[in-house]
């Protein structure tokens, strides 16, 4: 008995230090550094684009959609070409926030399921990755919702 104990010891043993062998070391402060840079390198370009859409002549409202539509088009077609996954690998969050990551989100299941039909592959697996952001979104914003609702009804708001 006391020998199938030791071998189950080394056995937890050996698996615990294989563990440690195979799983990756990640560096907090150099990820968190690469997010800044990926991420305000879209935030500039869409600078980039509002200030061009408003030397124009267009209004805040109207340069701000153009902006989102040029950013989107552009996730899209850097998830198209297989670039943007290799921007996120690289920066993380940084590129996952914002409105490019979602586009992301939603173009790349696309492109991966495009052989399995237009209803059971792009129809049925589009939202897998956007899905529960938008669920919980929409979920979220109605509790608000509801909330400000009622305190609009007993005066706190």
């Amino acid at each position: 008995m006391e020998e199938t104990s030791n071998e189950k010891k080394q056995q937890q043993k050996a698996y615990e230090q294989y563990v440690k062998e195979v799983t990756p070391t990640h560096n907090l402060w150099l990820q968190m550094l690469k997010a800044f840079i990926v991420g305000g390198i879209i935030c500039c370009i869409g600078q980039g684009i509002l200030n061009y859409a408003g030397s124009l002549g267009l209004d805040k409202q109207t340069a701000g959609s153009w902006c989102s539509l040029l950013l989107v088009l552009a996730s899209v077609v850097l998830t198209g070409f297989g670039i943007y996954p290799k921007i996120v690998k690289w920066g993380g969050a940084g590129a996952l926030v914002p409105i490019t990551g979602f586009a992301n989100s939603v173009a790349a299941p696309a492109i991966e399921y495009k052989a399995e039909g237009q209803v059971f592959g792009i129809g049925c697996k589009i939202f897998t990755i956007a899905g529960p952001v938008i669920l919980y979104g929409i979920f979220s914003s109605w509790v608000l919702g509801v909330i400000y609702w009622a305190g609009k009804c007993f005066g706190v708001f």
